[in-house]
């Protein structure tokens, strides 16, 4: 049986398409000045992290942001998998749906999709094999060349969510927990946050969204989401993220940067707001 392979759906467009460009924008999004400063080296030792928010946005927008998540990350150590959540944005694919194919290319070559523990969450029957969320989808794919170029071909596991209403994410987040239980990972919501709107109020309705995810509080931040306007692309990934990362023992957060698209791209007048969350279990 032959392997199927998901093609890079915004190389060219979200990222640089060429792998040497691609190189060097991922190291200009470390050392940018809303950046970290410096291209991380990745430690060894025992890991902390349990979950990250990170932005989705073209490169020369999010990416210095989410320089930030990666940095931590790569200091934190290698994961054996990471499982990235992030929102259909089209609405094409089933509530909950997992990525069919065996593995994902980018300009950087290719990530295998981790099958057993695919397998895994399959039975728990919440989300299901349907390649129609993931095929044109960009919240999932411009995290991977970040992962690849920290740790080559590390196995990741990919789910679009259609649904974003609570019930639905919180139980995917129970669902996540029980499959990870006892497993090098880390999960990545993958998340926007307020959309067009000018800078100043931008940043204040998501210092209300940022407040309740460093508490960990995932029904608080829907709330918010929901009450106060803000206006995320992806609170159910964060909702199930939170909800996994409590599960499998996280006990704090740590905001590492926001920033909106008029700190990097310069028009503070229609702005989208991006931030660099990490989870952490305790010790470090």
């Amino acid at each position: 049986m032959s392997r199927v392979v998901r093609p890079p759906a915004v190389a060219g467009y979200f990222y640089e398409g060429d792998p040497s460009r691609l190189r060097r924008q991922i190291e200009e999004c470390f050392s940018h000045p809303i950046g970290p400063g410096s291209t991380p080296e990745v430690r060894d030792g025992p890991r902390f992290i349990v979950g990250l928010v990170c932005p989705h946005a073209g490169y020369p927008y999010s990416g210095p942001v989410a320089a930030w998540a990666y940095k931590v990350l790569a200091e934190d150590g290698r994961p054996d998998v990471v499982v990235i959540l992030g929102p259909d944005h089209r609405g094409a694919g089933s509530d909950v749906s997992v990525a069919p194919e065996d593995a994902w290319q980018t300009p950087l070559g290719e990530v295998p999709i981790h099958l057993e523990l695919r397998d895994k969450l399959l039975k728990e029957g919440l989300v299901t094999l349907d390649g129609r969320g993931h095929r044109f989808e960009h919240s999932l794919e411009v995290q991977v060349p970040f992962l690849q170029y920290l740790y080559g071909a590390l196995a990741i596991l990919p789910i679009a969510l259609a649904d974003q209403r609570f019930p639905t994410c919180e139980q995917l987040g129970v669902h996540l927990a029980r499959v990870l239980t006892g497993k090098n990972a880390v999960i990545v919501a993958s998340s926007d946050f307020s959309h067009y709107l000018p800078h100043r109020q931008a940043m204040e309705r998501d210092r209300l969204a940022i407040k309740a995810i460093l508490d960990l509080n995932p029904k608080a931040l829907m709330e918010v989401v929901e009450g106060q306007g803000v206006t995320m692309c992806g609170p159910g990934a964060v909702v199930a993220m939170l909800t996994a990362s409590s599960l499998l023992g996280a006990e704090r957060a740590e905001l590492l940067r926001y920033a909106t698209s008029g700190d990097t791209a310069g028009d503070r007048e229609e702005v989208v707001g991006y931030a660099a969350i990490a989870i952490r279990r305790s010790g470090r």
